[in-house]
Formats: structure tokens, sequence, C-alpha cells
């Protein structure tokens, strides 16, 4: 069957790809090889640059021709390095085969010196440093503004609900009242707080032969400091923070923190678009409706939160994945097993469903819009959440029992309105100036103060 979006298995190429394809760049098979051939090819331009003798050859003004190798890498290229793996059955050897055939194309003194693409290296030196730099291109080119953006969009719902007091919940029953753009906020703080982590992140490599000795390297040239050489390679060139020492593989608790990071961003999320969904379904939002949708196909009337719902599914999945990722990778049997190359292959996925869960949040939150008079109604409808202030007032004036006198009237009474409260503040022993004091305790005065 010819794959397209309808035949595909997967929804982040098939139901989702017009929403996911500018991963692509950066997760997809040929993404993934082109990022392989750049770490070999920048490899080799830095072997050069380190005076191997055989290599004083290459000029300076080849470097850029080689570098238009993967700047420049065409879904034909992709094709090639597939064709030669389907006869080697290795990915990373199809690409220094691929890389040899273009050097032998563009100049003889590159065809000469070939034998030393791949110099030295294993296999996981490409892999452990090309997907850490996907990972950190498609953080900062696509997620990081992502996460951004629902920032700034929670900042300007935050200043648009500005002062609107609202009637709190907590176990889901009516608590003390508080600020509406307060609540927002909460939301915007832990986020802030998350995405500045994130974005200060570092991102790890591994560089070092077959074990990580550089046992070929010191094999062939035992008076260089390869150790050094890696260091600068990586820090330099490929932007990576070299990780050692190490077996055959990174050990991966750089990515696994990275992996908890996007986690616990994403558990933010989930908890915002449940507040948001629930907020909805009381009322206190209502959502801009779009003409042309249906928000059921048997009622009319349905205009349903799905954005809010859609953000929790993906995140869900999103976070699945990477939490498996975070405790796999760092076990590996001995100096080496091939379980972490298969997993890896996912991460795209996790980032996809991350990126799908973030469109559907800043989607939601563009269509709210606050219905005050629900809001006014639900806080007249509970004047019993005044009582806090009514019996801390009166334990500052040293009443007897004031909590157990509060209790009494209200706890487990239903809804009390302001005549039930105001009967009983009248009832009180205390003087006029007291309960002048206490009458003044409304729902929609009683928030307390926001210093955020």
């Amino acid at each position: 069957m010819h794959l397209e979006a309808l035949t595909a298995i997967s929804p982040i190429d098939g139901r989702y790809h017009h929403k996911t394809r500018e991963l692509a760049e950066y997760f997809s098979e040929m993404g993934f090889i082109r990022y392989k051939v750049r770490v070999e090819v920048e490899y080799f331009i830095a072997l050069c640059d380190a005076g191997i003798p055989a290599l004083e050859g290459i000029e300076e003004a080849a470097f850029e021709v080689m570098r238009d190798i993967y700047r420049e890498f065409t879904i034909a290229d992709a094709h090639r390095v597939k064709d030669i793996e389907a006869v080697t059955n290795h990915d990373v050897k199809a690409v220094e085969y691929f890389l040899k055939e273009r050097f032998a194309a563009i100049s003889p003194a590159l065809d000469a010196a070939k034998e030393y693409l791949h110099f030295g290296l294993t296999s996981q030196d490409i892999n452990n440093t090309a997907i850490p730099m996907m990972l950190r291109d498609a953080m900062y080119n696509v997620m990081l503004p992502g996460y951004r953006e629902v920032l700034k969009r929670l900042e300007a719902l935050a200043t648009e609900f500005k002062d609107i007091p609202m009637l709190a919940r907590t176990h889901g029953q009516p608590a003390s009242p508080t600020l509406l753009h307060k609540e927002i906020m909460v939301f915007s703080a832990r986020l802030a707080d998350q995405v500045n982590e994130l974005a200060q992140q570092n991102y790890p490599g591994k560089f070092g032969g077959a074990t990580g000795n550089f046992n070929a390297h010191y094999a062939a040239f035992p008076q260089t400091k390869w150790h050094d050489f890696a260091g600068i390679f990586l820090a330099k060139t490929l932007g990576l923070r070299r990780s050692r020492p190490t077996t055959q593989i990174d050990h991966y608790d750089g990515l696994s923190r990275i992996f908890d990071n996007l986690k616990r961003i994403n558990t933010i999320l989930v908890d915002l678009s449940q507040d948001m969904w629930l907020y909805i379904s009381q009322d206190y939002f209502k959502q801009k409706v779009v003409a042309t949708e249906v928000g059921s196909s048997a009622m009319p009337h349905k205009v349903n939160p799905i954005d809010f719902e859609n953000a929790e599914g993906n995140l869900g999945v999103s976070t699945t994945l990477l939490e498996f990722m975070s405790r796999k990778l760092p076990i590996s049997r001995l100096q080496r097993d091939l379980t972490d190359s298969t997993v890896l292959r996912n991460a795209g996925t996790a980032f996809a469903h991350t990126w799908l869960g973030l469109q559907s949040v800043l989607k939601g939150l563009g269509k709210l819009e606050v219905n005050r008079n629900a809001i006014s109604a639900d806080l007249e409808a509970n004047w019993a959440v005044v009582a806090e202030a009514i019996q801390t007032v009166l334990r500052r004036e040293n009443y007897p029992n004031p909590y157990e006198a509060l209790k009494a009237l209200t706890r487990g009474k239903g809804k009390l309105d302001e005549a039930t409260i105001m009967a009983f503040i009248d009832g009180l022993d205390v003087s006029d100036a007291i309960k002048g004091e206490l009458k003044g305790f409304r729902p929609e005065t009683y928030f307390g103060r926001f210093d955020g």
C-alpha cells in the first residue's frame, strides 16, 4: 500500500501530519541520516585540522564543499544511503560508504583520503552525537518557541481577566474566593520555571571509540591527545558537552534529565487543561463558536472543550514515552547492548505528541471567553465561604469557640444566603463595631491579596 497520510499507521504521520511536519526536519529517517552525515563530515574536517600527516594535502577550500554534502542533503541522497544500508544491514556504515562515494566524486585528494572517514570510530560515536544535536535543534527551533507562546497567551489572559473574583474549590467543594487572573498566573509561574530550566539544559554526546577509550586512535597516533581532541570537537564544532568516561555508548543520564524536564512541563499543561475543562463545564468560560464546526453528531447545541481534551490525551502519550525512555536508556548491559537504538528512534514521536498537545492548549486558550455573570452568581450562591473570615476575626476578639460556632452554622447545611449569615452575626455577643466589621465580608470581596 502506498504510504500517505490516509495509509500511515502512526497518527503522527497520518491524521496529524499537517500539524507535526515541522519536526520531520529533525526526527524523520532522512533527518537522522543528514545529522549522521554532518557528524562524519565535521569529524573528517577536524582530523584535517588535527595535523594528521595523510590529510595535510586537503586544502581548506575543500571544507565548505564537504559541508555542502549535509547542508544540501536531498531525498535522493537519503535514498542512496538506504540502498547501501540494504546491502550492509548497518545504518552508520552505509553513511560512511555514501560519503566515500561523494568524496571520490569531489576530488582525487579526497578520494585518496577517504579511509579517514569514520577513522577509529564506532557507530555510537555518530549516533550519540547526531541524536542529541537533533533533540537540541528541535528544542530550540520548535519546542521552546511553542512553550513561550503558551506563556505569552497565559499572561495575556491574566491581564484580560484581572481583578475578577471567583469562588475557589478545594476537594471540589466551595472554598475561600480567589482571583481568576491569579489562578491563571499559577500555571504561568509553574510553566516558566520549567521552560527556563529546559532552555538551560546542555546536550551530552559520547565520543570515544569502541569502548570509550580511543583504543584504535591511540594505536594509530599515540602522541595525539585524543580525549582533548574529542572535548574540543564536540563543544566547538557540534555544540555538545562530551560525556566522559563512557562505555561504547553514552550513559544517557543527560538525555534522561531533559526528558524528565519535558515530563514536568507536560504534567503542568495537563493540569492546566483539566482545570480549563472544569471551568468550561461550570460555565465560568464560554468558547468562541466556529460556525462550520460540529460538537456532536446528535446534539446540535454542543460546543465541546475538545482542544483541552486533545491536549490532555497527546501530552499523556508523550509523557508515557518520555518516562519510558528516561527510565530505560541509562540501563545497558555491560559495555553496550542495542536496546537504546530502537528506543531512541521514538524520541521524535514523543516530541510530536508534545507538540500536538501544545498546539491544542494554545487553540483552547484562544477560544476562552469569560462568563462574569456565572462567576458572580456562583459567589452569591455560596455565602458560607465568608465563615472563615468571621471565625478568624472572632478568634482575634477572643470570642469563645468561634470555629465551632461557624461549623454548626455552615457545615453540611447546603448553600447559605446572605440573610442567614447576617442573622447569625446579629446574634453574636460582640460590639456593634465588630458586627459591622463582620458584615463587611462578602464573597465577591473576600479574596485576600495576590502578590504576583
